[in-house]
C-alpha cells in the first residue's frame, strides 16, 4: 500500500513541491507494503503469492491558508489489496476527519475541505484504515499518521508594548540608550525567514538611531537641548522575512522627552530697575518683587535672592517666594522722605541646585541694581517720643500738672497739632490734657494703694488735616505718700505653756504696710509706755522688722488666769512716721516637754474648733434630751411593783458590793492611816463594820515614837482573829483586806501625805523633768507656787 501527497498552491513553492513529492513518495510520505511476488516476461502470466502487507507512516504536509476554489489535495492511501475494482475501502477517523480532512474512500485520495491556519493549530493526528468494502472487515491493521500544518509569512511583527513613553536628560552623551523595543512574529521561527525580524528607523532622525538586530534606541546626536526642542516622536519598524523585499511589517511609536539639567543660569531681564514706594509704607511690609529668568525648570531653576551691598541694605531686605521664584523686597526701617529720598541696591539671584558637570557653562548667578525713589506723603504728627512715663503723688489736688507730650508735623507745611485723649477706658477719664500744649493735669484724686499706675493713650492730629491722627501710650506712675499705719501681719494664735520659764520666747510677730517699702520698710515694735510695766510678758524689737513676745515669769495657771492681754505698739519709718497699736491675746495651755500643746481652756477648744452658736444649740439640745430619755427610764423603774414576799434564800444569797476607792495620795481625811499604825485606838472604838456609825471615829495621835515601836504585822493577825470570833457580823460573807508592806525603809518615806500643812522654799520644777509618771504631781506644785508667787 503507498500513500503519495501533493501540497502546491503558488509558483514560489512549485520547487518545494516537486521536491517533496519526489522525496515524499519514496521517503517522507508514502506507505510501502513489501509482498513477496516474481518478475515476469512480456506475454507470460503474472504469478501471485500471499502478499505480506505493512504499513510504514511518515508525515503529510498541508499548506495553511489555502485560498483556492477547489479542496488542497494533502495526499493518498493505497492498499496491495486494492486491485481497482473498487473492493477495498478506506476510511480515515482522528483529529478533523470528516470535517476538515476528508478521503475518498474508493481512490484513497485525502483533502483539506477548509483554510489552515498553523498559528492556531500546527498538526494533526488521524488513523487510516483499509476494510474489505462487502464483508467490512479490515484487509489492513488501522495505522496512526500525522497531517502537519506547514507555515507561510503571513503574520507581520507585532510591538505588544506600544506606544511607548520614555525621558531621558539633556545634553547627554551621544549613544545614551533610551529604550529597547520588542517585536513578536507569530509565525513558525524555525521555518523559513518568516519569524526573523528586523528594525528600523521611520522617523526621528538625525536625532535617535536603533539596532536592527537588538531594537535598542539611542541618541544620536551631541548636547540635545531641552530648552531648544523637549519632545520626540520616533517611529520604530519591525519588519520579517530578514527585511528582504516581501516580508511583514509592523511599527510603534516611541515618544521620548528630554528632562532637564541645570545647564542655564539665571538672568536678570534687565540691568537696572527703578522702584517708586511711599513714606508711609510700614516696616515689615512688601514694597516690590524682582525676578531672574532661568530657562531651566524644577528645581534646577530653584534660586536665592541677596542684597549685595548698597547704601539701602540697611533700610531693606529680600527673601525668595518658592513657588514663583520671585525675590520679595520688605522694608525693615521706617522711611523718611524729608531725610533721605533715594536708596540704592545691588541684587543678586543664585541657583541653589549645582551641577558641576555643567559649571563651564556658569557662573550660575546674575547681578542687577535697583534704585528705590521715597515718595513724600502728607503724614500725621509724631511724638518726639514712642512712649511717654510719668509720675504724680497720691492725693495731689485734682488740676496737678503730670507731665507734656510733644508732636509736629513731620512734613514741610510743619502744621500745627492738636491733642486729646482717647477716652476709651475709665483709666482716661482720670486726666485731662490741654489741646494746645499737650499738658497732662489730674482730674480725680488718686490712691496708690489701689491702683499704682494708669495707662493712657493720647492723640495728636494736624488741625489742617484732622483725618491724620497718631497716638502714643502714656504710663502714669502714682507715687506713694505716707498714709497708711503698719498694722500686724496677721491675727496671731499666741499661746504660753504653764511650765513655760522666764525669758521665753513663744511668739515672733511681723507686720505689714500699705504704702510702698520706702514709706514702711523699717517698723519698730514696742509696749505701749502709757500702760504700767506688765509682770507677765515683754516685748523685744529684732530690729529686722519682726518682734519676739518673751514671758517674764515661771509659770501660769490655767485654772488662775487662761488669758492675757498684750498691747503691741507699731511705728513706719516713713515721713512722717506713722504708728498703730494692735493687742494680742495670749491664752494659757498645758504642754508636752517637747512643747506640743495639749490641752487648753474649753472655751479655746470651741473656738479653735470653729463651732457656731447654732451648733453649740443643737449640741445643748441633744444632751437636754438623753437626760430627759435617763430621767424618764429611772422613773419607770421605779414605778414597777416591788413582790410582796421576799424569799429568805434571796436574802442570805444576796451580795452586798461596796466599791468604795481610796482618794490616793491626795485624799487625807477619807481614811485616817495611823488607825492602822495604832491598835490601840482602834480597840477602843469597835463598831459593825456593815452599819455606818453614827458618829465619825475622831483619830488619836500620837506622838511618832510610839508608831514607829507598833507591830503592824501583829495588828494584822489580831484583826484576822477577832473577825473568825466577832458574834456581831453579818450572816453574809464579808471581805476586809489589810496589805502589809514590811518593815519601814531606812531611807526614809517618800510619802506627801503629811507634807500639806508644811511650807518650803523648795524648787519643784524638777519634777516636769521626770517623766509622764510625774506629770499630775509636777502640775499640782506648780499651781501651788503660782498662787504663792501671786
Amino acid at each position: 500500500m503507498r500513500i503519495t501527497s501533493t501540497s502546491c498552491i503558488c509558483p514560489v513553492l512549485v520547487c518545494l513541491c516537486f521536491v517533496q513529492r519526489c522525496y515524499g513518495a519514496a521517503h517522507h510520505g508514502s506507505i510501502k507494503v513489501t509482498r513477496n511476488q516474481t518478475k515476469h516476461v512480456e506475454g507470460e502470466t503474472e504469478v501471485h503469492h500471499r502478499p505480506k502487507r505493512g504499513w510504514v507512516w511518515n508525515q503529510f504536509f498541508v499548506l495553511e491558508e489555502h485560498m483556492g476554489p477547489d479542496p488542497q489535495y494533502v495526499g493518498k492511501l493505497h492498499s496491495n489489496s486494492d486491485k481497482g475494482d473498487g473492493s477495498v475501502k478506506y476510511i480515515l477517523t482522528g483529529e478533523g476527519a470528516g470535517t476538515i480532512f476528508i478521503i475518498d474512500d474508493t481512490t484513497g485520495d485525502i483533502h483539506s475541505t477548509k483554510s489552515l491556519d498553523r498559528e492556531q493549530k500546527t498538526h494533526y493526528v488521524l488513523h487510516a484504515q483499509a476494510i474489505d468494502r462487502r464483508t467490512n472487515k479490515p484487509l489492513e491493521p488501522e495505522s496512526e499518521f500525522i497531517i502537519k500544518v506547514q507555515d507561510i509569512n503571513d503574520n507581520a511583527p507585532k510591538f505588544t508594548d506600544g506606544p511607548y513613553i520614555v525621558t531621558v536628560p539633556e545634553m547627554s552623551e551621544m549613544g545614551t540608550s533610551v529604550l529597547q523595543v520588542t517585536a513578536t512574529d507569530a509565525d513558525d521561527p524555525t521555518y523559513g525567514n518568516s519569524a526573523r525580524v528586523v528594525y528600523s528607523i521611520l522617523q526621528g532622525q538625525p536625532y535617535f538611531s536603533v539596532d536592527p538586530k537588538t531594537g535598542v534606541i539611542r541618541t544620536a546626536l551631541h548636547n540635545m537641548d531641552r530648552e531648544a526642542r523637549e519632545h520626540y516622536s520616533v517611529v520604530i519598524q519591525a519588519k520579517d522575512m530578514a527585511g528582504q523585499v516581501g516580508g511583514l511589517s509592523g511599527s510603534t511609536t516611541v515618544n521620548i522627552t528630554l528632562t532637564d539639567v541645570n545647564d542655564n543660569p539665571p538672568r536678570f531681564p534687565q540691568k537696572h530697575y527703578q522702584l517708586y514706594v511711599p513714606e508711609s509704607a510700614q516696616v515689615g511690609s512688601a514694597v516690590g518683587k524682582i525676578k531672574a529668568n532661568d530657562a531651566d525648570t524644577g528645581s534646577n531653576a530653584d534660586m536665592k535672592y541677596t542684597i549685595i551691598n548698597g547704601d539701602g541694605s540697611g533700610v531693606f531686605s529680600i527673601s525668595t517666594d518658592k513657588e514663583t521664584r520671585e525675590g520679595i523686597l520688605s522694608l525693615k526701617k521706617p522711611l523718611n522722605y524729608e531725610k533721605k529720598k533715594s536708596y540704592t541696591l545691588n541684587i543678586e539671584g543664585a541657583n541653589t541646585h549645582l551641577d558641576f558637570r555643567f559649571s563651564h557653562l556658569g557662573p550660575f548667578k546674575d547681578v542687577t541694581m535697583l534704585k528705590i525713589i521715597v515718595g513724600d506723603v502728607d503724614e500725621p504728627p509724631l511724638f518726639t517720643m514712642p512712649s511717654y512715663v510719668m509720675e504724680v503723688y497720691e492725693n495731689a489736688k485734682i488740676g496737678t500738672a503730670v507731665g507734656t507730650v510733644t508732636a509736629q508735623d513731620p512734613d514741610t507745611a510743619n502744621s500745627l497739632v492738636r491733642y486729646f485723649i482717647d477716652h476709651n477706658t475709665e483709666e482716661d477719664r482720670y486726666f485731662t490734657i490741654d489741646a494746645s500744649t499737650g499738658t497732662i493735669k489730674t482730674a480725680k484724686t488718686f490712691d496708690r494703694e489701689e491702683t499704682p499706675w494708669y495707662n493712657i493713650t493720647v492723640a495728636a492730629s494736624e488741625i489742617d488735616n484732622p483725618g491724620l491722627v497718631s497716638h502714643v501710650p502714656v504710663g502714669v506712675r502714682i507715687l506713694d505718700v505716707n498714709d497708711n499705719p503698719p498694722e500686724l501681719a496677721r491675727e496671731y494664735d499666741v499661746v504660753v505653756c504653764e511650765n513655760a520659764k522666764p525669758g521665753q520666747v513663744i511668739q515672733t510677730i511681723t507686720a505689714t504696710d500699705k504704702d510702698y517699702s520706702a514709706n514702711g520698710a523699717r517698723f519698730h515694735f514696742s509696749l505701749d509706755e502709757r500702760l504700767s510695766l506688765n509682770p507677765n510678758f515683754t516685748l523685744r524689737d529684732n530690729e529686722d522688722n519682726t518682734a519676739s513676745i518673751l514671758t517674764r515669769r515661771r509659770r501660769y495657771s490655767r485654772t488662775t488666769q487662761d488669758i492675757y492681754y498684750l498691747p503691741v505698739l507699731i511705728s513706719d519709718g516713713g515721713v512722717p512716721p506713722l504708728s498703730s497699736s494692735s493687742t494680742l491675746t495670749i491664752r494659757v495651755c498645758a504642754c508636752e516637754r517637747d512643747g506640743r500643746v495639749r490641752t487648753c481652756h474649753a472655751e479655746a477648744f470651741l473656738s479653735s474648733a470653729g463651732l457656731s452658736t447654732g451648733a453649740l444649740i443643737a449640741i445643748l439640745l441633744c444632751v437636754v434630751i438623753l437626760l430627759a430619755i435617763v430621767v424618764l427610764f429611772i422613773t419607770l423603774r421605779r414605778s414597777k411593783k416591788e413582790p410582796l414576799i421576799i424569799s429568805e434564800e434571796d436574802v442570805r444569797e444576796n451580795v452586798v458590793t461596796y466599791d468604795d476607792e481610796g482618794g490616793g495620795e491626795e485624799d487625807t481625811e477619807a481614811f485616817d492611816i495611823t488607825a492602822l499604825r495604832n491598835p490601840s485606838a482602834a480597840e477602843e472604838l469597835k463598831y459593825r463594820r456593815d452599819v455606818r456609825p453614827e458618829v465619825k471615829p475622831v483619830p488619836r495621835h500620837h506622838p511618832s515614837s510610839s508608831l514607829d515601836s507598833i507591830d503592824v504585822q501583829e495588828f494584822i493577825k489580831q484583826r484576822l482573829a477577832e473577825a473568825d470570833l466577832d458574834p456581831s457580823v453579818p450572816p453574809y460573807d464579808s471581805l476586809q483586806t489589810y496589805a502589809y508592806e514590811g518593815h519601814r525603809s531606812e531611807a526614809g518615806s517618800i510619802s506627801s501625805l503629811d507634807s500639806a500643812t508644811t511650807h518650803s522654799d523648795q524648787d519643784y520644777n524638777y519634777l516636769g523633768d521626770w517623766g509622764p509618771e510625774f506629770k499630775k504631781l509636777a502640775e499640782l506644785y506648780g499651781e501651788i507656787e503660782s498662787e504663792r508667787t501671786t
